[in-house]
């Protein structure tokens, strides 16, 4: 038996690891930067306010956290205005090695550079950071232990920094005294992974997006059963450790929000909000061609049908449109976010 943290780590990130061996999140479950050329050309858009707030500068940084296949670094350089394309530097980042397809213009690390001038974005990237996995038992939140093949154990009680963050972010109350079977991932490690990409900002904006939870939500008991789960090939499945799937749980992007503010000294503007409002504000509307397109112009009428479907997939509140967007804009002098997203203080 290994800690779930350590087992979760070594399934994806060890020598054998699902992530350390090439594996693409394109084989195995839909994001964003998959469905098509809006949600890329919507991040050109965010890139191209940045840019305008840093003063156009001489080079502007796009840094794509947790890049997989590297689908939105490459099509965010293809797809960005003359004028900006010819001084932005593109970064991919990921443990994973890079594509045997060529993709020009685009750098792969396996970390984040150490110093942005520009837009980070990690979509989809904390949820797949692992974390501690907790039971409660006889009055107290305890490690829960497992094998290769996903048989779990209870191990020993959570230590001081993990039970502080539960106090705060996970809170059992009455739940607890009624002997109810309660699980929880704590967002120690997520919210240092994040604190540790927004300090690479030295100037722009820092944007994560991820399936997420609020603290109204853990309050409420409505993730008791906590979120550890699988994906293999389009479908989910048990969470087993053995290095044969995605391993994931959702995010407490509230948490981390809090976190970065207590680290980073930067002028910081944050907002959490969810991926529908954002795309609305950076101009994705699922428009309908008109039937008589189809016979003016077939090709056209296609390629409107297939962005106007991208678009309501990408906006869906039951889907992709209902991720948690974690926005922090540093040092920069005006806002790049229209006002009336729900913000978040330190």
């Amino acid at each position: 038996m290994l800690d779930w943290e350590l087992a979760w780590s070594r399934a994806l990130y060890g020598p054998e690891g699902f992530f350390a061996r090439g594996e693409r999140p394109a084989g195995h479950f839909r994001t964003s930067p998959l469905v098509g050329p809006v949600f890329a050309e919507a991040v050109v858009a965010l890139l191209d306010r940045v840019d305008h707030a840093l003063g156009r500068p001489a080079r502007v940084d796009f840094v794509d956290v947790g890049a997989g296949g590297g689908e939105l670094a490459e099509e965010v350089r293809q797809r960005a205005p003359a004028g900006l394309a010819g001084r932005m530097a593109v970064t991919a980042v990921d443990v994973a090695p890079r594509p045997a397809r060529r993709l020009p213009g685009v750098t792969w690390r396996s970390t984040p550079p150490p110093r942005v001038v520009g837009l980070v974005v990690a979509n989809e990237w904390l949820d797949a950071v692992p974390c501690p996995v907790l039971v409660r038992r006889g009055g107290g939140w305890c490690r829960v232990g497992v094998d290769a093949a996903g048989r779990e154990t209870v191990l020993d009680p959570v230590d001081t920094t993990v039970q502080a963050w539960l106090e705060h972010w996970w809170p059992v109350g009455e739940r607890a005294r009624g002997g109810a079977a309660l699980r929880a991932e704590a967002g120690t490690t997520r919210d240092r992974a994040w604190c540790s990409v927004v300090r690479t900002v030295r100037a722009g904006v820092a944007v994560a997006i991820d399936y997420h939870h609020l603290l109204a939500d853990r309050s409420a008991g409505r993730v008791d059963a906590g979120t550890l789960t699988g994906y293999l090939h389009g479908r989910q499945v048990a969470p087993v450790p053995d290095g044969s799937r995605d391993l994931t749980a959702h995010v407490a992007l509230d948490a981390s929000a809090a976190a970065v503010h207590s680290v980073v000294g930067e002028p910081l503007f944050t907002t959490l909000t969810s991926q529908r409002r954002v795309l609305a504000d950076l101009g994705v509307v699922r428009a309908v061609p008109p039937p008589a397109l189809a016979a003016a112009d077939p090709l056209g009428w296609l390629d409107a049908t297939a962005r106007s479907g991208g678009a309501a997939e990408l906006t869906s509140p039951e889907g992709l449109g209902g991720f948690g967007w974690l926005v922090h804009e540093v040092a920069l002098p005006v806002r790049v976010l229209a006002a009336g997203h729900r913000d978040t203080a330190a």
